[in-house]
């Protein structure tokens, strides 16, 4: 697997709102978007620092997944994702090398991207998510 580059950093956030006002005023930057990912059951901001963005995680849901890791962890880094071509293939591949997989198919995530995540454990304890990118 040779991604192309980081795509994102999704940090999971208790109030989307507040996080946003941190990273405009700290960092000078713009968030661009917010968008709600029901299938995620989250919230997302997004931030570009060049060809990478931060990607804010809000629950819609106390049972969803980015509510259940703050409970577990608290807020802080979610996952890290990674730009590929042909995701489907990534996946392939993966699976044949023994990496555990989260989805078996790529599903649809936020800004319109087939997404992908490998199981942390296959990964030293880092949620990796595969995002296909546009040749």
């Amino acid at each position: 697997m040779k991604p192309t580059h980081i795509e994102h950093i999704g940090i999971a956030v208790a109030n989307l709102e507040d996080s946003i006002s941190f990273y405009e005023k700290v960092f000078n930057l713009e968030c661009y978007k917010i968008e709600e990912v029901p299938e995620q059951k989250v919230r997302a901001a997004f931030f570009a620092i060049g060809q990478t963005k931060i990607e804010l995680l809000e629950s819609t849901d106390p049972e969803g997944p980015v509510a259940k890791f703050i409970a577990k962890r608290g807020e802080g880094i979610h996952h890290l994702a990674f730009a590929v071509t042909n995701i489907r293939e990534q996946l392939s591949r993966a699976k044949k090398e023994g990496i555990r997989i989260i989805d078996a198919e790529p599903r649809k995530g936020a800004e319109d991207l087939s997404i992908a995540f490998l199981h942390p454990e296959s990964a030293s304890g880092v949620l990796i998510e595969l995002c296909e990118v546009p040749h």
